[in-house]
Formats: C-alpha cells, structure tokens, sequence
C-alpha cells in the first residue's frame, strides 16, 4: 500500500528552517504536549545539523487535545510567539518544558524568550491564532495524520520507524539524492 502524500504544500505561511530550495523537505505534525514528540525534537535538531542547507524543516501543529488538554493553547502560543518573529524559540522551549503548559507558563515563556508577554496574553484569550491551528490539524488530517510525530519527507509520509535514527536519517539522505517534488 503506498504512503500517504501531503495534501498540503509547503508555503510562506508555515514555519521552516533552512532553505526553501534545499532538496529534502521534512515537514512534521506535531503536538507540543505528545511525549514521542518530545523525544523527537532532539533527533530532528540532530538532523538538521547534519543535513545542513540540504534541509528544509517545516513545523505544524496537530494537538490531540482530548489526550493533551494544553497542547492546543501551547500551540497559539507558538504562533503569537511567531507573530513577534519568535516561532522557533517558543518550540524550543514548550519541548524543553513539556510537563508545565498551562496559560501561566506559556506567558512567563514568552517573556523568557524577550516578545511582548501580555500581547501573548491577550491572543490566547482572544482566540487569535486558533484558526491557524485548527487548519494545520485539518491539513494533517486530509493528509493521513492520525498521530504524532507523523513526518512527510518531501510530500511522502515517512511510514518508518522514526525513533531509529539511522533508519530515519537514511530515508532523509536517499531523500536528498531525489529532486524534491512538489505533493
């Protein structure tokens, strides 16, 4: 049975690290509560490092809130952080801190990480960026993402074993002898 494909292209609208041009596109659905999550972060750090230029890494949320009941404000947290141009500082920290997302900590994130805290504040009570989550989630799901991590490695689900870093990091390096083709 062939892996599902991502639905969703890649755009200016999500976060990514690295070049655009870059020849593999890892994008991961994540959940900023998920423990396997969690474990994953370090290895992707791990990756992107050894991958250098030749990675793209593309970050969307897909909190399971009925498992993680924070893991959807964690995730507008996320994005009011990246509206002050912060995303990737405020997911540093919600991995580094998994077991302490409730509002007080998300605020108290922010202002670890130098943004305006109390707009942060503000937009997680108004609901600012729960569109923006809640369309991720959707994108996940008509793509075939039923849990988290799940990882698409340029547009094709990576069905492997995610936590074998050598069975992952060879799915990324045969990726990079591939040319990157859109979904």
């Amino acid at each position: 049975m062939p892996s599902a494909q991502l639905l969703v292209p890649v755009t200016e609208r999500d976060h990514s690290l690295g070049p655009s041009n870059a020849p593999v596109t890892l994008v991961e659905y994540g959940d900023f509560e998920c423990p396997f999550c969690r474990r994953a972060h370090p290895m992707i750090q791990g990756m992107r490092r050894y991958m250098g230029d030749n990675l793209r890494f593309v970050f969307r949320h897909f909190p399971l809130a009925e498992a993680h009941p924070h893991a959807r404000h964690a995730a507008e947290s996320a994005e009011a952080a990246g509206a002050q141009g912060k995303f990737w500082e405020m997911h540093d920290i919600l991995f580094q801190n998994q077991d302490a997302l409730e509002d007080e900590d998300l605020i108290m994130y922010a202002a670890r990480i130098g943004i305006d805290f109390q707009r942060v504040s503000q937009e997680l009570a108004a609901g600012t960026y729960t569109r923006k989550v809640r369309d991720d989630f959707r994108g996940g799901v008509r793509s075939g993402v039923n849990g988290t991590p799940t990882f698409f490695i340029n547009g094709i689900r990576f069905d492997g074993n995610w936590s074998d870093a050598n069975e992952f990091m060879q799915a990324l390096s045969d990726a990079s002898h591939v040319p990157a083709s859109a979904p």
